[in-house]
């Protein structure tokens, strides 16, 4: 079950980027599930990372690999993805598995160990079925390309639960040169990112200086996958990469800058959202927009309060207008001094609440015809300011419980 009528886009190719993806049976056979990004010399990578306190033992690694890359000038030399199990909660044995996966990788591709980065996803807790993973490898290798077709199978070989491959891509004009950005993502359940989304790998042809590249992943990154949740539960092995190749225009100038940071702006925020309307089980893509507010750190507070409420999840998943809901999980967000009488609520091009309470004009008629809608926005007014910010969540169906009650089986 998916929101909306999203289609993987075509991707341009990247300059010196190449992708590979094997059938390794890791969970299940038949299917990709074993990804490989070749990084060319020369280029630049930038990483956020989930901030869960149980960090999977491929994102312990890849960090510590990335920063050892970045200590020395160099930037990583390859990305290796599996999906089917996360290497999480597995201890020091998880680690010995992550960097054995790097150590096979880097003599296959002819580099050193901490130029490759290793990332999981799929069941916490169980060890990697190492056999199966490091014997994909070379057919992984051997099917390296830079194609269309190589981003869509790389798309689908990062898959769990997601119903659809997730993907974005523009071409910008800097100039008298073009700057292309691609990406891809997946996450499905256990979506309330705290850093970045389940996992996300974007690649650019810029030349874009490193401090520079890690000041836009983070500010796009607050704005697009920090800013959607499906369940509320932050992931043991979120993380987001942002590749640039470097073998494009160069991105330097406040102009070129703005340019590039609006475009990639606009991949994470389709990627995230792609997200979001591919969470178990969902049947809304809800879109919470918090105004008039003190700061965005608050606005982010109510927005999320109303995102995480199981009661207004299923009044949303029912298309039952019980507007009481949204009006108490906007008074229990923890906001200092609130005054409600100041509060205006809208669901959609209808005024639910003002002055305190239900708005005069509305009507039960005019709520459940905006709830019967696919995708919905609440508007929320604070009354306290000039800030703002938007979150992006889903309903809370049946279909969740269920694929979460059998992920295992």
């Amino acid at each position: 079950m998916a929101v909306g009528d999203t289609h993987f886009p075509a991707m341009p190719v990247i300059e010196g980027l190449r992708l590979g993806t094997a059938m390794a049976g890791i969970k299940k056979p038949g299917r990709r599930d074993l990804v490989v990004v070749e990084i060319p010399a020369g280029a630049r990578v930038a990483g956020s990372f989930t901030l869960n306190a149980f960090c999977a033992a491929p994102v312990t690694l890849a960090k510590s690999n990335l920063a050892a890359c970045q200590a020395r000038g160099e930037a990583p030399r390859y990305l290796v993805v599996n999906t089917g199990n996360a290497n999480a909660g597995t201890g020091e044995a998880g680690l010995r598995d992550a960097r054995a996966t790097c150590a096979e990788l880097a003599r296959l591709g002819g580099v050193t160990e901490e130029g490759v980065l290793p990332f999981s996803t799929g069941v916490i807790g169980e060890p990697l079925p190492m056999e199966r993973l490091l014997s994909g490898l070379p057919a992984a290798l051997e099917s390296l390309d830079a194609s269309d077709a190589a981003w869509r199978q790389a798309g689908e070989g990062i898959l769990t639960t997601d119903t659809r491959p997730k993907g974005a891509s523009v071409t910008l004009e800097l100039g008298d040169r073009t700057v292309t950005i691609n990406g891809i993502s997946k996450g499905s359940g256990m979506i309330k990112p705290n850093m970045a989304t389940m996992l996300a790998f974007v690649a650019t042809d810029a030349d874009i200086e490193q401090t520079l590249l890690d000041t836009l992943l983070r500010e796009t990154v607050d704005r697009s996958f920090n800013c959607i949740t499906v369940d509320g539960d932050t992931s043991t092995n979120d993380a987001c990469m942002l590749i640039a190749t470097g073998r494009g225009a160069q991105v330097v100038d406040d102009e070129e800058v703005a340019v590039f940071r609006n475009g990639l702006q606009r991949v994470m925020t389709e990627l995230a959202q792609a997200i979001v309307r591919d969470g178990e089980g969902a049947t809304k893509f809800v879109t919470l927009q918090v105004v008039d507010a003190a700061s965005r750190e608050e606005a982010l507070d109510v927005a999320f309060t109303v995102a995480h409420s199981p009661l207004v999840k299923t009044a949303l998943y029912a298309s039952d207008a019980n507007w009481g809901r949204i009006l108490a999980a906007v008074g229990r967000a923890p906001l200092a001094d609130f005054d409600v009488a100041r509060v205006t609520i809208d669901l959609g091009d209808v005024r639910l609440v003002e002055h305190g309470g239900r708005a005069a004009g509305y009507t039960e008629e005019q709520g459940s015809r905006v709830m019967g809608q696919e995708e919905i926005t609440i508007r929320i007014a604070l009354g306290r300011g000039e800030e703002g910010a938007t979150v992006w969540t889903t309903d809370l169906s049946h279909d969740y419980v269920s694929i979460n009650a059998d992920y295992r089986s």
